[in-house]
């Protein structure tokens, strides 16, 4: 099966476990000691023999060779796998919808997002939203930017021109109508 590669100018993205993720480790040939589990608010996780670990903010893969590290001490070569089974990510990985929107949330970042695919998820605009007048918030190199973008036109009109990549991070905001 070929990779999935991103498109060209699209940034690669790792996925960061956070608080709420929930997340299958398995230690080969070590059932005692393979758990599933969430990583706690505190963005940390404890299994057998291995207490108070940070996950928040690490790949899975990172985190499967920090818990070989510890168990190391205990199991000889252990071969420790880590595969996340609930999304929710850290904070600053987060797509958020505030304002008018049917259901305002924070979503969870997936690789090649659109705008269009946060719409569908947060339930389209609510009946007095403004979405010609919308913005997203990003932060690119510490700076935030502020990018017009045009929801109206793209979900009542169809206008698929106004679709366009979201980043981890951003904020949309969309604002109420004036009559």
């Amino acid at each position: 099966m070929p990779e999935m590669a991103a498109k060209p100018g699209e940034p690669k993205h790792e996925y960061l476990l956070g608080p709420g993720d929930t997340i299958n480790i398995n230690v080969w040939r070590n059932p005692e000691v393979s758990q599933t589990i969430p990583v706690r608010p505190d963005g940390r996780i404890t299994m057998p023999l291995v207490e108070d670990l940070p996950a928040m903010g690490k790949t899975p893969t990172q985190l499967a060779r920090e818990i070989e590290q510890i168990l190391s001490k205990y199991i000889q070569q252990p071969v420790v796998t880590v595969t996340v089974t609930s999304f929710v990510g850290p904070y600053t990985e987060q797509i958020r919808v505030i304002g008018q929107a049917s259901k305002p949330q924070a979503l969870p970042y997936r690789q090649g997002m659109s705008l269009m695919d946060v719409l569908i998820a947060v339930g389209g605009l609510a009946e007095f939203a403004a979405g010609n007048r919308a913005n997203i918030v990003r932060t690119v190199d510490g700076k935030q930017q502020k990018i017009a973008v045009r929801l109206n036109d793209l979900i009542k009109s169809g206008d698929i021109s106004a679709n366009m990549p979201v980043r981890p991070g951003d904020v949309l905001i969309i604002p109420e109508s004036f009559f």
